[in-house]
C-alpha cells in the first residue's frame, strides 16, 4: 500500500510513518514545500505520489491563535482540507483525515459518539467541522477520525507545559472544567495504522481510554514526575483568560473502531509509559 501522510514532519506525522514502517510505501509533504492552501501545488504532490490512502495530519492546531484569526483558522483548517479531497478525488485515493473533539460543543454531560452532530463554540473547532463537512460531501471513500488532548515529545502541549512549570517550581492553576480524553500520539498512530487496514470506512474517535479534567491530568503529571508537593489551585474556565473557549465537557467515545476491535489502552497508563520514556 501507498500512503502520502501531509504534515509528515508533524508530531503525528512522524510518528504514523514509523509505525507503518515497512507494511506501506510511505511519502508525504509539509511546509514550506507543500502547501494544503495551495490547490494546484497540494493536486500535484498527491497525483504524482499515486497514493492508496492519503493521511491528512496537516492542520491549524493553535487554538487560540484560530480564535484571534478565524479567517486564517478557516483557510487552513476548512480550505485546505476541500483541497486535499479534491487531490484526493483526482489521484483515486481514500482519505483518512484527522479531526478534533472541538467540534462539539461541550454542553452534554456524557461522552461524545461518532454519530452526534458537530456544533462547535470555537473557531478551531468550526474550521475543523468545516472540514469534515468537505471530506463527507467530496468523497465516497474517507475515514474521519476524531482526537482529543494529543500530546507527543518534542511538541507545544499540556504536558509539556506542566512539566516545564513544575520544572521551574512555579504553582500551578488549572481548570477543573474542562474534560476530555488525554491521548499518547504512539498509541493514537498505532491505532490509525489498525483501523486504516480494515478499510472501513467512516467517523471514529480514537482516544486513550478515560476522561479527566485539566486539573486531574496535571496532578497525574506532577505525581509520575515527583512534582506532587507542588501547589496547584483549581479554578474554573472563567478565571483562566485566553482567545479561544474551549468546550467544558467533550470527551469522546470509542463506539465504531472498538467494534472492529481497534482500542486504545487507558489514559493513566499511556501518560506512565510516556513519562518513562522521555522522563
Amino acid at each position: 500500500m501507498r500512503v502520502y501522510i501531509t504534515g509528515i514532519e508533524g508530531q503525528l506525522g512522524r510518528t504514523l510513518a514509523r509505525h507503518w514502517g515497512s507494511a506501506a510505501q510511505v511519502t508525504g509533504g509539509d511546509l514550506p514545500a507543500v502547501d494544503i492552501t495551495d490547490p494546484d501545488g497540494i493536486t500535484a504532490a498527491i497525483v504524482a505520489a499515486r497514493p492508496d490512502l492519503v493521511v491528512h495530519c496537516a492542520a491549524l492546531t493553535d487554538v487560540d491563535g484560530c480564535a484571534r484569526d478565524p479567517a486564517l483558522a478557516y483557510h487552513v483548517n476548512g480550505h485546505g482540507t476541500q483541497n486535499v479531497a479534491i487531490a484526493c478525488r483526482q489521484a483515486g485515493a481514500a482519505l483518512l483525515h484527522i479531526s478534533t473533539n472541538e467540534v462539539f460543543g461541550g454542553a452534554d454531560a456524557r461522552a461524545y459518539h461518532e454519530f452526534d452532530p458537530p456544533a462547535p463554540v470555537n473557531p478551531y473547532g468550526f474550521s475543523k467541522a468545516a472540514g469534515e463537512w468537505f471530506v463527507r460531501h467530496l468523497l465516497d471513500r474517507f475515514f474521519i477520525v476524531r482526537t482529543a488532548w494529543l500530546y507527543a515529545p518534542g511538541g507545544r502541549n499540556f504536558v509539556h507545559a506542566i512539566r516545564s512549570a513544575a520544572a521551574a517550581g512555579r504553582p500551578l492553576r488549572v481548570v477543573t472544567d474542562e474534560v476530555a480524553n488525554p491521548t499518547y500520539v504512539e498509541d493514537l498512530a498505532a491505532a490509525i495504522v489498525r483501523l486504516a487496514a480494515t478499510g472501513r470506512y467512516g467517523i471514529y474517535h480514537l482516544t486513550n481510554a478515560g476522561v479527566c479534567s485539566r486539573y486531574t491530568f496535571a496532578r497525574r503529571i506532577l505525581a509520575l514526575t515527583g512534582h506532587e508537593e507542588l501547589p496547584v489551585t483549581p479554578i474554573l474556565q472563567a478565571q483562566w483568560p485566553r482567545a479561544s473557549t474551549p468546550p467544558p465537557f467533550a470527551p469522546l467515545e470509542n463506539l465504531c473502531a472498538a467494534a472492529l476491535g481497534v482500542t486504545l489502552r487507558p489514559w493513566e497508563e499511556a501518560l506512565a509509559d510516556y513519562l518513562t520514556a522521555h522522563g
